[in-house]
């Protein structure tokens, strides 16, 4: 109901349009009954229509493009996106996204529930990459925390709109926090010691919230250190602190059933009032859960508030973030809105289509080129387009369905001619064994899709074999939905792999074949009920590759991934290799046709050794959305620039990567900041069809102090014979640093377009507190005085000039530990710790991996003067044996102390121990934990401590 609408005597000071927005919220909040805030807090708030308010829902997926509503613009997934590079080109895609979203919004009905589509758009992602086989990989940015704030920065401009007053849309940061692995994700526990949480994890999320361009954040599925993203109070502490100075509030969303997951999965709370009291009074402002009854999750914040768990202005400030944001949305000022006339027409706009197109152009990565690309258009080659993606494209699980489809095959046939294309998949037919007839009264195309995953789709029909009702059928065009019914395994019986059987991967049974009606249901628990089916291989793929390589003069291979089999949301990667009979037609191709290039298509790195070694040139994007053919096809043709850079680290086959809950970036080694083998390709790679050539790398001041700043500046010369891209990276180091400090830092980057022959100066200003690192000595960050390099490269191990910086200051003094509280997780090193959480509403300790083993904790440079004993703060369930926790300074044994049981994890008392004689100098300090249990703190005293 507009204000305009209302007579005088029915206005309310919350419709009036110049009144304070925040009166405007108090007085509308108000009104409302309690019984109207509780229901505010589901994802479905109902309408009031007493007061003229609307139904409101909160979240609508807008990774890349609007999804799950229909037909929409299809941009390149999000990774793809971040491997532009280009901020300003990311921003017009969030535009273009929230344009198509208002129209939704305004034009077409909810996909379901009551009221309008949300304008609330949960979108971007700014989970760091960390690890290529987290199976969510495609809808990140990159693994580095610099580069993926600053394209999420932009990108929730582009949704957020530039109006001083009205959003477009409202783009809600997910998931927070450290978040990164998908199997087992809602029980799992990200330890995340305090100079990852706050260098790595919370700088990706730090500048975009503290820009304003953020108005809301997801919680995470996962724990952090043993403590569920959903109470943790890093929302209130870090996350709302930050957005202070913008003037807003941030609207905190649960993650779907999360708040039930508290109870139900992770057994942290003993029953759902008392979880969903916690959630919201540590920051959640709106319960996704039970889906469109709200009567479930509302029921228990009701009976929550009866038992005196949660109060009133529990509820308020949650439904007051709410309702700011609505008035932000121009929900209650639609005459004054200026995004209210948006029309239908703008959905698949014409112009859109053109942005889809520059974007999965700029997006695409040339990995190496030994001089085959650009092809040569004028020699009329003729083209194969060879494997599983090469005329097909597929759709994740938050894209939009595409409103057209250009594939690699036809992109390069509307620009050369006529192309061979084959799949090079294996074509099979199954018979049953026992009656003698073919699965399904046809053959099958197989396509591999690694750890022994096929899907079989009909040579008659197109279609794929599924698993559904217990049947298989035949019915899928397209694989895209949360179940994926259309995988399976053929596991052989015998040696000869004549005889296999067929199993779906969904439900883990087998097929069968009844024996009266000969129908083939998908019942069989065990290999010994299951149908035996004779394999005949009706088509070798890798021979028909061959053939249409033979025959071509360039052969385009396109390889790589669906994004919703293996890895994909729920389910990690097991490695980085290609599938075993992609990888296959590869090699058969280049055997016959050196001219091969390899193009991967897919959602996160493979490890392509073998191509990087053996073909000219090797191709990256991601699923690149309806354009990705014209995309290609300019690339390859030399049409348009390879303008991508990659956006994580591509690792070697044989590297061994850390264990996928190892979240420790620092200790294990991750991303090209801590990796310490050389990769396949490195983070920000990516070649040219022209040459660059990097000059004259000036520092405004050689010597900045503290608190500081000093402006950087390069020229950068286009020495090729065409028009280029070019990014401009700057890293820093820090030399001789007395903590575990990175290789090389990412900490400013350009993206610039360089005629050839022509030359450009780039400035940048760096603040010195970008070379800051988290003291835990001090708790905060700080600069270290002394030597740092400024780095200009082309990728993390592309180095092309380097400067020498020197930061002035006085040294830090040794650790003070005499006298005040350490806590246990402010350790410098460890060994066979876990991070755990020291209570359900605040609080990080530490205790052993495995109580059968000692844990230790180091503290370096500690300051032991005049201590004479020590108090800790410890917790111990119970269990058999001694525990204890032993004091050492270098090799000399201080003591140790005693712990006894408190009965429960979070039940914690101070126990003490005086020394024999008093302690002096400065040491490394170790503290070794034997047995099981917990430590929050410590403190050496300088008199008698608490006695033991």
């Amino acid at each position: 109901m507009s204000s305009s609408s209302l007579s005088a005597t029915e206005r309310l000071p919350f419709h009036d349009s110049e009144l304070d927005v925040r009166k405007r919220v108090d007085d509308l909040l108000a009104r409302l009954t309690l019984d109207e805030r509780l229901a505010m807090l589901h994802q479905y708030a109902p309408a009031v229509p007493r007061l003229g308010v609307a139904a409101f829902r909160t979240g609508t997926e807008a990774l890349h493009g609007v999804a799950w509503l229909g037909v929409a613009t299809a941009f390149p997934q999000a990774v793809g996106l971040g491997a532009t590079w280009d901020e300003e080109l990311v921003r017009r895609v969030a535009e273009a996204t929230s344009v198509e979203l208002r129209a939704f919004h305004l034009h077409r009905p909810p996909a379901e529930g009551e009221g309008r589509t949300s304008l609330q758009a949960w979108a971007p992602v700014v989970n760091l990459l960390r690890d290529p086989r987290w199976g969510r990989n495609e809808e990140g940015y990159s693994e580095d925390p610099v580069h993926t704030a600053r394209i999420a920065e932009a990108f929730c401009r582009g949704l957020a709109g530039d109006d001083p007053r009205f959003l477009r849309a409202a783009p809600v940061l997910k998931h927070f926090l450290a978040y990164n692995n998908e199997d087992d994700r809602c029980v799992t526990s990200s330890g995340v010691r305090p100079r990852v949480l706050h260098e790595y994890d919370l700088a990706a999320f730090r500048p975009v919230v503290a820009s304003g361009a953020a108005t809301g954040v997801m919680a995470a599925y996962n724990l952090v250190n043993g403590r569920p993203c959903h109470v943790s109070p890093l929302i209130g502490d870090e996350l709302r602190r930050w957005a202070e100075a913008t003037g807003h509030e941030l609207f905190v969303v649960s993650d779907a059933e999360a708040p039930s997951n508290l109870v139900d999965l992770e057994h942290y709370f003993d029953d759902h009032v008392e979880s969903h009291a916690a959630a919201l009074k540590a920051g959640i402002d709106s319960f996704t859960d039970h889906g469109l009854d709200s009567d479930t999750p509302v029921g228990r914040l009701r009976e929550a508030l009866d038992r005196g768990l949660i109060d009133e202005a529990d509820v308020d400030r949650a439904v007051r973030r709410q309702l700011a944001l609505r008035f932000r949305l121009g929900e209650f000022d639609p005459d004054l809105d200026p995004y209210a006339a948006i029309g239908p027409e703008v959905i698949d706009h014409p112009e859109h289509r053109v942005l889809a197109a520059r974007a999965a152009t700029e997006s695409v990565v040339l990995l190496k080129n030994d001089g085959l690309l650009p092809l040569d258009r004028a020699a009329g080659p003729r083209v194969a387009v060879i494997g599983p993606l090469a005329d097909v494209l597929h759709e994740d699980w938050y894209s939009g369905t595409m409103p057209y489809r250009v594939t690699v095959a036809a992109g390069l046939e509307e620009a050369v001619g006529e192309v061979v294309r084959v799949t090079g998949e294996d074509r099979i037919a199954l018979r049953s064994r026992t009656t003698g007839r073919l699965l399904g009264d046809t053959e099958f195309d197989v396509t591999d899709w690694g750890d022994d995953v096929v899907t079989l789709r009909s040579v008659d029909t197109g279609r794929h074999l599924g698993a559904k009702y217990g049947l298989l059928v035949v019915e899928e065009e397209r694989v895209k939905s949360w179940d994926v019914h259309e995988t399976f395994r053929l596991e052989p019986v015998g040696d000869d792999g004549g005889t296999v059987l067929l199993r779906n991967v969904l439900t883990g049974r087998y097929a069968a074949v009844d024996v009266v009606d000969g129908r083939v249901a998908v019942t069989a628990e065990t290999p010994e009920a299951a149908e035996r089916w004779s394999r005949e291989v009706v088509r070798d793929g890798a021979e028909q590759a061959r053939a249409a390589a033979s025959a071509a003069d360039v052969a385009v291979v396109v390889l790589g991934n669906h994004p919703l089999i293996n890895g994909r949301e729920t389910q990690d990667r097991t490695g980085t290799a290609l599938p075993e009979r992609q990888e296959a037609v590869l090699r058969a191709v280049a055997e016959v046709r050196p001219a091969t290039v390899l193009v991967v298509m897919s959602s996160y790195p493979y490890a392509v050794d073998w191509a990087d070694e053996h073909l000219p040139a090797v191709v990256w994007t991601s699923h690149g959305g309806q354009e990705t053919g014209h995309a290609l096809a300019a690339v390859l043709l030399g049409d348009a620039e390879p303008a991508g850079r990659l956006p994580q680290t591509w690792y070697r086959g044989d590297d061994e990567l850390p264990h996928p809950l190892d979240y420790d970036v620092i200790k294990a080694g991750w991303t090209y900041q801590y990796h310490r083998v050389a990769p396949l390709y490195p983070f920000g790679h990516g070649l040219s069809y022209t040459d660059f050539a990097h000059r004259d790398l000036r520092l405004s001041s050689e010597v900045v102090p503290q608190g500081g700043s000093l402006d950087v500046s390069v020229t950068v010369a286009n020495t090729g014979t065409r028009a280029g891209s070019e990014v401009v990276q700057v890293y820093a180091r820090a030399l001789d640093a007395r903590y575990e400090a990175p290789r090389l830092r990412l900490v400013d980057f350009r993206k610039v377009r360089v005629g050839a022959g022509e030359a450009e100066e780039l400035s940048f200003r760096l603040p010195v507190d970008r070379l800051a690192h988290w003291d835990v000595a001090r708790g905060g960050f700080t600069v270290d005085p002394g030597d740092y390099e400024i780095v200009i490269a082309r990728s993390a191990e592309h180095h092309v000039l380097v400067a020498r910086l020197t930061v002035a200051g006085q040294s830090p003094a040794p650790r003070a530990l005499v006298d005040r509280d350490t806590r246990a997780v402010d350790f410098d090193d460890y060994a066979a710790v876990a991070l755990v959480d020291a209570t359900r509403t605040t609080g990080d300790a530490v205790g052993p991996v495995d109580p059968a083993r000692p844990a230790e904790l180091v503290f370096r440079a500690a300051d032991l003067t005049g201590a004479v004993g020590v108090e800790v703060e410890v917790a111990r369930p119970g269990g058999a044996g001694l525990a204890w926790l032993e004091f050492r300074a270098g090799d000399r044994a201080l003591g140790a102390v005693d712990v006894p049981v408190t009965g429960h994890r979070h039940q914690w008392t101070t126990v003490g121990q005086r020394f024999e004689e008093p302690l002096d100098g400065v040491h490394d300090l170790s503290l070794v934990l034997h047995g099981d249990f917990r430590l929050a703190a410590f403190r050496f005293t300088s008199s008698r401590p608490v006695d033991g």
